[in-house]
């Protein structure tokens, strides 16, 4: 009886230090949200880290009245030890959302603004990149510290040291397509051949950089699907990247016509067409003969726009319009086959006869 009621009397003072906490925490956030700016810095990482702050207060509060009550009673030691995980995985998820923070800040601090685009992309692959590794090891960490509160790990803990190079080579070789993505990322994050919203050319499709995390990349394919590639290949394989400096971009549309056709109306009706067009940047302006077929000849108009999704739809509209010019004014250029008729001598012989 004596146990039930010193349980009941305990369970009451924990019960009221999780309200302190909560109560602490809701105090917390009124005055945050009273006396801050949504989007100021210190508003981000108190928005990131609220809730794991609010759990991590209850379990300061409700492990300190642990410590108050009697330590004889039954099952304390057992639940002490539930709410000290719960408190180092708590504490964890604050570093966590706090680290996480540190990328958005960043981020927010350095805007992709038209002049400092290259710039803010830098920045925001190399801080992305850094962040989830930093996460990873905050959360290994957690999680050994987590360990440690087993009286059976604590106490192999010598032998595992004793064992650690065996065991690391064997880690080593099993984790080698882990490894060796980690530090490719690593290497992509300092050296930069490629950056977030960097416009790629990847095993034939044309994409976008999405995400780059530590192990793979995510890109945005122009259909949007998604394309996953581990950062490993970026590393071991070439690939085109369309705006690693500048985001402008040449472009052509390649139209055969007849040998007949004209081409200095061509030049003048494809100027025409792009000055009229919003899309073409006003750099670059050549119409050219560049093959001569045995049928036709093939015509390049090449054309200039400030990014690649703009010059694709410039492309497109160059081609149908010089195809409905070329249809409107100079039809019988079309390309079309020629035939050569042969007169057979016995056959016209006997026509006579």
């Amino acid at each position: 009886m004596q146990q039930i009621i010193e349980w009941a009397d305990s369970a009451g003072f924990a019960l009221l230090a999780v309200l302190a906490g909560y109560a602490l925490y809701k105090t917390l956030v009124y005055l945050v949200e009273r006396f801050s700016e949504p989007m100021s810095v210190a508003r981000i990482f108190f928005d990131a880290s609220a809730r794991a702050m609010g759990t991590s207060l209850c379990l300061i509060f409700l492990n300190s009245v642990l410590h108050a009550v009697p330590q004889d009673l039954a099952f304390l030691g057992a639940f002490h030890h539930v709410t000290t995980l719960l408190l180092i995985i708590s504490l964890t998820w604050v570093a966590v959302a706090l680290t996480s923070a540190i990328g958005d800040v960043i981020v927010k601090l350095n805007p992709a603004l038209e002049d400092e685009w290259k710039r803010a992309r830098k920045i925001e692959t190399q801080t992305r990149f850094l962040v989830r590794g930093l996460n990873i090891v905050i959360v290994l960490v957690g999680m050994g510290i987590a360990l440690m509160t087993f009286d059976s790990v604590s106490k192999v803990g010598t032998s595992l040291l004793a064992s650690a190079g065996i065991s690391g080579i064997i880690l080593g070789f099993a984790a080698r397509p882990v490894l060796s993505n980690l530090l490719a990322g690593m290497q992509i994050a300092l050296t930069q051949p490629l950056r977030i919203d960097d416009v790629v050319h990847v095993q034939g499709e044309w994409c976008w950089v999405e995400e780059v995390t530590t192990t793979y990349v995510v890109l945005r394919v122009w259909d949007l699907r998604r394309l996953i590639v581990p950062l490993q290949w970026f590393i071991e394989n070439p690939f085109q990247n369309w705006s690693r400096n500048s985001a402008e971009l040449m472009g052509s549309a390649m139209i055969w016509v007849d040998y007949g056709i004209p081409v200095e109306p061509l030049r003048e009706a494809f100027a025409r067409l792009l000055r009229a067009s919003p899309d073409w940047n006003g750099l670059t302006e050549t119409v050219q003969v560049v093959e001569a077929g045995e049928k036709a000849i093939q015509i390049r108009f090449l054309m200039s726009a400030k990014n690649s999704n703009t010059l694709w739809n410039l492309r497109c509209y160059v081609r149908e319009q010089m195809i409905a010019y070329i249809k409107q004014y100079y039809p019988e250029y079309l390309p079309r086959y020629r035939a050569q008729w042969v007169e057979n001598d016995s056959e016209s012989a006997q026509e006579t006869s």
